[in-house]
């Protein structure tokens, strides 16, 4: 008898042990401000300590600042994540605002740790994103003022401002303290050291004379 007792709990313990790895794990505390002046090296930022904590660490101020879209591709994006907002750490969430110039585009990049749900504050807005192999499918829509879309994480995504003469701007929140962006262009023509140039030539089907043009503008 006492021996099933003990088979019945080891196999509870297991059940159990199951279940809290099959989920993400909640917060043990009130809240974990990031102190990014630590030396530990964690997966995440460490904490600040509790009794230091002010009103501050909870405060992010300027997203009704426009962002200045004087550049190559006509947007700016004014992101509010754990490195602006240390009172984000641990809670799994973020957000950005984005300018965007008269036909400005935020160029296709993805977010490798987050989904991202944007809705448009001013203007009209063409936004898309590209299914994964080997479909690559794209999913596009044409968004107004006070329109949602959601863009899955990890998924190439991109938006445009399709007025030519007006400014459009949108807020987006993301489901990561640090979402992360790779923009497809940087990352591809733009690392440090460059891609070799055959690769990229076949990659891209075009003659290693037009990646060296392009990775000359990175």
């Amino acid at each position: 008898m006492a021996a099933s007792h003990f088979l019945l709990l080891g196999l509870l313990v297991v059940s159990c042990s199951f279940v809290a790895l099959a989920a993400d794990h909640g917060p043990l505390q009130d809240f974990c401000v990031a102190d990014p002046t630590s030396s530990v090296m964690v997966n995440g930022i460490p904490c600040k300590n509790p009794m230091l904590v002010q009103a501050n660490d909870f405060f992010f101020s300027g997203l009704h600042l426009t962002g200045n879209t004087s550049n190559p591709t006509g947007s700016k994006v004014t992101p509010v994540t754990v490195a602006q907002l240390p009172g984000l750490n641990s809670f799994g969430i973020s957000m950005v605002r984005i300018d965007y110039a008269p036909m400005g585009i935020n160029p296709p990049h993805t977010h490798p740790r987050a989904s991202e749900i944007l809705i448009v504050i001013e203007g009209s807005l063409e936004v898309g994103f590209i299914t994964s192999n080997p479909t690559n499918s794209l999913i596009m829509k044409v968004l107004h003022k006070g329109d949602v879309f959601v863009f899955p994480e990890g998924l190439v995504h991109y938006q445009r401002n399709v007025n030519g003469h007006y400014n459009t701007v949108a807020i987006a929140a993301l489901s990561s303290q640090n979402p992360g962006v790779i923009t497809i262009a940087n990352a591809v023509f733009g690392s440090k050291p460059d891609i070799a140039g055959d690769i990229l030539s076949k990659a891209f089907q075009v003659d290693e004379n037009v990646v060296s043009q392009v990775q000359a503008k990175f």
